[in-house]
């Protein structure tokens, strides 16, 4: 008797993993069923929701942290080869030399190395290649020679939980350690802010360090606050090897809640203690203005033997700033620099100095996998920003001076003239955004364009939030370098767990190297010049936090600092972008069609702010602040896009959206409803959509609350006419659907008829219904099913009622 055709888990199973066995491959070298992405987030209105992450059905290892080759299993009804197109795309994501598919009958073997004689080939089901065969191949590709394995083959350092690095982590840790292991000394690598280069940069040191290929060892910063969370965090495995090139005793909390005391390595005279391996240390307090401010040169200049840079894009690039000093003095010391932004200018670059990334991970493809947050963008434009202000003649400013007669337009507001309406306007927009979304607890930074302007906003918001400002006057903070109440409020605002501050207002100090985990709301009210601050200041909304409902963030930009948007360094579109008009709601509708873009005049010139927050051309050095009062100021554009599937901007509603992914799927109305009328394939439908980014129940319940799932796909995608679950329920009844059935079986019908139209039960099929009121009132499930014969027979009828209640469509 002929078998059915196996499954893919069969084929797997009984013919896959028993070939890969027999080849030499040990339990340890093989991973099935592995998710390597986490699914990217879908954004459309209020909702956010995950595809289904990449998975490889085998993945196969030399060793923990090097593998080898991906296998992609397909059932018996496809061919040997159906599935190499798709294993040869998750080795090269995988950075992977060699890519299987199989049915069962044999494998599709391809080779990306280009050591085999031919590139793709069929092999028997018993000829697999043996792990050693294809450890020898990479070596060859690679380059390796004996005396470099031994570092190659160092693991990771594991701490029990289970955490292992990302894809894209163990590929930049790798490649890393195997081109320093090859003999080169300048390494640069490039991983979107939020994707945790420090983890991976504890990852590379630890296996250099343990494998006696780097002894000593200097890592460098330039905030506080980034030595201290890496050393009680990241960098924790190295404690008693490790310490901190500074003078201050410091007590730091951890993840975890536990306190250290962090070990210094410098004492009270600046005498440095060269007994350490693991130095960390800031570099402003190595450098100084006289060579005895100099505490580098407290170690000879071969000391080190590795050093790594964390932002190398901030100093390190120019061949006048404090850290290339740095740099030249340790020579001979692999260095590693570490940026989420390559800096490429005329008179900086920091791939001049390193090379050309090992690595790159960007915030394009952090987005995809879903390890980043996507954004939306809200476009908010001034009139006095867009069309300029002109003070009437004689007209004079707060101090009772006379104004200078000339046109002041957006470079000039909050840096030579202040227009408190406009102040206030903005801080009413932001206001009006938290609270529209119902969260006015989500934590806020709004960049300003200096410490003034922060202090004015704070103000501003305040006066706008009046009631939980006096709930908690943490609520809304400033953060600035000279403000040392609001800086003690740093480690707070980037604690998840910590409430407050909510809104804190900046002006460059939280642009770069801040971890706000559960920001979800970035304001603009500045312009920002430098494509890498931009980077960075998006950088500071893209990390995922489920466990506070963080998903996405808002980006909202009152100055056209978001034009960046259409630079071609950018590498992560937003999601949607909104510019609302006059009496529109701040936060995106769903519907903007009719939305016209501004005038392309709105956008501005790019800014002349420079990036170390240096003087401005268009302010001279010492030009007091101009107040004007009694100036109106009001909104003139708003709109919302879309980021498309083929990464571009569209101005699409959340009902366009939810059209399009169904007619990829469903070609007409007929071709739906054949596959609907399959009880078997509703749950299917609905899985199949919410894979696509389409939570068919929830956004049912976003457009219209009363309808069906069904009605809702039949309308929206087909225009069909919509009946409600009401409806559809009464004209059930009037059918008599059910009146061959007892008293006490056509009572529960009607009880699954009335769950239906009050709360959209999909699946009435499910004995497990019967459990619950009002059937439970009914009897007892035992006594339920009894009345229709069997379970088997109470299926088939609540199937039947689930199918009449669809039968008027066609």
């Amino acid at each position: 008797m002929a078998r059915a055709p196996y499954t893919e888990r069969d084929v797997c199973s009984k013919l896959i993993s028993p070939a890969i066995n027999n080849s030499g491959w040990s339990e340890d070298q093989i991973r099935e069923e592995v998710y390597f992405t986490a699914g990217r987030i879908v954004v459309r209105g209020n909702l956010a929701s995950r595809r289904r992450g990449k998975r490889a059905d085998y993945l196969l290892y030399h060793k923990q942290n090097l593998p080898l080759a991906v296998v992609e299993a397909k059932d018996e009804s496809h061919s040997v080869e159906h599935g190499i197109q798709q294993a040869v795309e998750y080795a090269e994501i995988l950075d992977l030399p060699f890519a299987f598919s199989s049915n069962g009958s044999g494998f599709t073997f391809h080779d990306r190395t280009g050591l085999y004689l031919q590139r793709e080939t069929f092999l028997p089901i018993g000829s697999f290649p043996s792990p050693e065969e294809l450890w020898a191949k990479y070596c060859e590709w690679k380059g390796l020679t004996p005396d470099t394995v031994e570092t190659i083959e160092q693991p990771y350092y594991q701490d029990g939980s289970g955490k292992t690095p990302r894809y894209y982590q163990l590929s930049a840790i790798n490649r890393t350690v195997e081109t320093i292991a090859k003999g080169q000394d300048r390494v640069l690598l490039v991983m979107a802010t939020g994707t945790g280069k420090t983890f991976t940069a504890f990852q590379i040191i630890w296996r250099l360090w343990k494998s006696r290929k780097k002894k000593r060892i200097l890592f460098l910063a330039d905030r506080n606050v980034l030595i201290d969370q890496t050393m009680v965090n990241d960098f924790r495995p190295f404690s008693g090897a490790m310490a901190k090139l500074s003078t201050k005793n410091k007590t730091i909390e951890r993840n975890d809640g536990s306190l250290v005391d962090l070990p210094l390595a410098v004492d009270k005279r600046r005498k440095i203690d060269t007994s350490y391996e693991i130095y960390l240390g800031l570099y402003q307090s190595l450098t100084g203005d006289s060579e005895a401010k100099k505490l580098y040169k407290s170690f000879s200049p071969d000391f080190f033997d590795l050093i790594v840079i964390d932002e190398c894009h901030r100093g390190s690039a120019a061949d006048d700033s404090a850290w290339r000093e740095i740099l030249e003095y340790f020579s001979d010391a692999t260095q590693i620099g570490l940026t989420a932004t390559p800096k490429e200018t005329e008179y900086v670059s920091n791939m001049n100095y390193f090379g050309e990334p090992v690595y790159t991970y960007s915030l394009k493809q952090g987005i995809e996998d879903g390890f980043l947050a996507p954004y939306k963008v809200v476009k908010i434009h001034i009139d006095k920003d867009i069309e300029g202000y002109r003070p009437e003649a004689g007209q004079l400013d707060r101090a009772g001076e006379e104004i200078e007669d000339r046109v002041y337009n957006r470079k000039d507001m909050d840096r030579t003239l202040v227009i408190d309406d406009r102040t206030k306007l903005v801080a009413q927009k932001v206001t009006q955004f938290l609270t529209e979304t119902g969260d006015r607890m989500q934590k806020t930074i709004v960049f300003c364009v200096d410490q003034e302007h922060a202090g004015r906003m704070r103000q501003a918001l305040i006066n706008e939030n009046q009631d939980l400002y006096d709930a908690n006057s943490k609520y809304i903070m400033r953060i600035t370098g000279n403000d040392p109440e609001g800086l003690a409020q740093l480690d707070k605002f980037i604690d998840p767990l910590s409430p407050y501050p909510v809104i804190v207002t900046t002006s460059r100090l939280l642009s770069t190297g801040v971890d706000a985990l559960t920001c979800k709301l970035i304001v603009l009210d500045r312009e920002v010049g430098s494509m890498t601050e931009f980077k960075q200041i998006v950088g500071r909304g893209t990390r995922v936090n489920e466990e506070k409902g963080k998903r996405y963030f808002t980006l909202m930009d009152f100055r056209g600092a978001t034009n960046h948007f259409s630079d071609p360094d950018f590498d992560g579109e937003p999601v949607q972008i909104y510019t609302p008009g006059d009496d529109d709601p701040i936060n995106p509708p769903e519907d903007t069609k009719g939305v016209a873009d501004p005038p392309s005049e709105i956008e501005g010139n790019p800014s002349d702010i420079t990036e170390d927050g240096g003087q401005f051309p268009g302010k001279k050095k010492g030009q007091k602040k101009i107040y004007v009062d009694g100036v109106s100021a009001n909104i003139i554009a708003e709109r919302i896009e879309y980021l498309g599937p083929d990464g571009k901007l569209i101005t699409e509603s959340l009902r366009d959206y939810t059209r399009k992914t169904i007619l990829k799927e469903y070609q007409s109305l007929d071709d739906f409803l054949k596959r609907w009328a399959d009880a078997d394939r509703r749950s299917a439908i609905l899985e199949e959509l919410d894979e696509a980014g389409l939570p068919v129940v929830d956004i049912t319940e976003e457009l219209n609350k009363d309808l069906d799932p069904f009605d809702m796909i039949c309308h929206v995608a087909f225009d069909a006419k919509p009946l409600t679950r009401k409806e559809r329920a009464e004209s059930v009844r009037k059918r008599d659907v059910f009146g061959r059935y007892s008293e006490k079986a056509r009572a529960v019908l009607n009880a699954l008829l009335d769950k239906y139209a009050d709360e959209g039960v999909l699946d009435m099929g499910s004995a497990d219904i019967l459990a619950i009121s009002p059937f439970s009132t009914i009897g007892t499930p035992f006594e339920l099913i009894k009345e229709f014969g069997s379970r088997k027979a109470f299926e088939a009828a609540a199937n039947d009622l689930q199918s009449a209640l669809y039968d008027d469509t066609a």
